[in-house]
């Protein structure tokens, strides 16, 4: 189980990364930056961050981040589409 989990962790979050900006554009494309702004600024903030610690081979905090950013930029479509609560 243990062996799992670490090798789970071991490799380059690119779905995690890719959830992210797809959430992050959907939102954009929704118009969240003008309902859910402080959303929107969380989700970018966290993209980046996600990014940089990809860049630097941090892969455990690159995918907390993705996945950081990916949930905000939910809750910033979510708002948008005037439902701010998860299904």
């Amino acid at each position: 189980m243990v062996v799992l989990l670490l090798s789970a962790c071991a490799g380059a979050p690119v779905q995690d990364m890719s959830n992210a900006r797809q959430a992050v554009a959907a939102a954009q494309q929704a118009g969240a930056e003008r309902t859910a702004a402080s959303e929107m600024a969380d989700a970018q903030r966290f993209l980046q961050a996600a990014q940089a610690a990809l860049d630097q081979g941090d892969y455990g905090t690159a995918r907390q981040n993705a996945i950081r950013a990916r949930n905000a930029a939910e809750k910033a479509l979510r708002i948008s589409q005037g439902n701010p609560r998860p299904p």
